[in-house]
């Protein structure tokens, strides 16, 4: 009888797995048809007006739309990098139009919210829509709604529609520029060291900077080395510059800067062959070797199948300097001359050092500014004798002693290039700007 009954139990817990499971799939399955784009009208232009702005509010100011890519990793998809209230989630649909058949289709979006909002009330958020299967729709609109029509909406080019050749190696995702920036020296040392190390592009999410630094930019606009987007966020949301929530009333906190960098990556996902995810303050110093690209090519061949690589950073206090390199026509220049800096803080017992990363775009899906939220492939933490951050800012360590930082002259290896290259961006800038 005890057997018996064992294996009535055993025939009933089999039952019931089976039948959960054949819900639970007949659940998605409905879930993925209600996803699923279906034709509403034909024979009409695809109408509404360009967004043209970086940033977009949808009618209720609720929801801020970045941009829309094309992402056909898993399924074909529409992916919009967006900003979202993660509590107050309206339930929105893309409205593809087909050209020439001028057919339109809906699709209801699926949003996921980021993990990492640090308490703010606002945060990053994918808004992803099933395209239809029989067009590769060029731009698309987004509607609170399945029905009516488009005439009145903002319509968004769809990027990365077309597969294109990598056209440079690294690219430096800088986010974001506020607060009237203007430490210009530190800003076009970093950036000549950038150009040094092999990056051929800096990207940067500009709120706001000084008239100063607006010439510099301009150079390197100009040279083809920077692309500037605008970065209007205090126009649409209560800013907080720090990035841990303070009970203050703002919404999104260090001026959307994990946004900007999901942008970036995303952008850059079909021309750059690695994203480089750091501040201006920072320089990722490879230590055995050259440049990034030799550093790169060992890591990934020491570490098969990983896409996210993770660098330590550490803090060298710009209270504390070196009497080399006191470069006289560098001193009438606002900002921090980093070859001075060359003592950094000790690691502290029970204190992580943050970290920022070297990624493959393309292996990339979601990004938080010192880690990756989610990605195919592994993540790999780069050992410190490999290579640091350089990272020249106020110190963390206030009360510490000059005999306990630790002097590292590694910077100094590229002081010569670095010297000449600065110079000849300060005799175009600011020394032009001053004769």
């Amino acid at each position: 009888m005890l057997c018996a009954g064992k294996k009535s139990y055993f025939a009933a817990a089999v039952c019931i797995i089976t039948v959960t499971s054949m819900l639970a799939v007949s659940y998605l399955q409905l879930q993925r048809l209600s996803h699923q784009p279906k034709a509403t009208q034909e024979g009409r232009r695809c109408r509404g007006k360009i967004a043209n702005s970086t940033i977009t509010a949808l009618k209720g100011n609720k929801t801020f739309i970045i941009s829309p890519y094309f992402d056909d990793r898993e399924s074909k998809v529409t992916r919009f990098i967006g900003i979202v209230h993660h509590e107050d989630l309206e339930q929105l649909y893309c409205w593809f139009c087909c050209q020439p058949n001028g057919k339109i289709y809906v699709s209801k979006a699926k949003i996921d919210v980021h993990s990492d909002r640090f308490g703010f009330p606002y945060g990053a958020a994918d808004i992803v829509c099933l395209e239809p299967e029989n067009c590769d729709p060029t731009h698309v609109s987004v509607h609170q709604s399945p029905h009516g029509n488009t005439d009145q909406l903002p319509r968004f080019e769809i990027k990365n529609r077309k597969a294109e050749t990598f056209s440079v190696d690294f690219t430096v995702c800088i986010s974001t520029m506020f607060g009237n920036y203007n430490n210009v020296l530190q800003f076009i040392q970093s950036m000549e060291m950038y150009k040094i190390l092999g990056a051929q592009k800096v990207v940067i999410y500009k709120t706001n900077c000084s008239h100063l630094m607006e010439k510099v930019l301009k150079f390197y606009v100009e040279e083809g080395t920077v692309e500037i987007i605008p970065w209007p966020i205090n126009s649409h949301l209560r800013v907080s510059s720090k990035w841990y929530f303070m009970q203050d009333g703002t919404h999104i906190g260090y001026y959307g800067q994990i946004t900007a960098l999901n942008d970036c990556i995303y952008r850059n996902m079909a021309r750059s062959k690695f994203v480089v995810l750091n501040d201006a303050d920072e320089i990722i110093l490879p230590l055995k070797h050259p440049n990034w690209k030799a550093m790169m090519n060992s890591l990934q061949e020491q570490n098969p199948g990983t896409s996210v690589f993770v660098f330590e950073n550490h803090i060298f206090p710009e209270t504390v300097s070196s009497r080399m390199f006191n470069i006289s026509s560098w001193n009438t220049v606002p900002g921090i001359n980093i070859l001075q800096h060359v003592y950094r803080e000790p690691d502290r017992k029970h204190v992580i050092n943050p970290t920022k990363m070297i990624v493959d775009p393309r292996k990339v899906i979601q990004t938080s500014v010192h880690s990756v939220l989610r990605a195919y492939g592994k993540s790999a933490n780069v050992p410190m004798d490999v290579a640091l951050i350089y990272h020249c800012r106020k110190g963390l360590q206030k009360d510490l002693p000059r005999e306990s930082l630790i002097r590292d002259t590694t910077l100094w290896r590229y002081n010569s290039s670095l010297i000449k290259n600065v110079n000849k961006v300060l005799s175009q800038t600011i020394m032009r700007a001053q004769n």
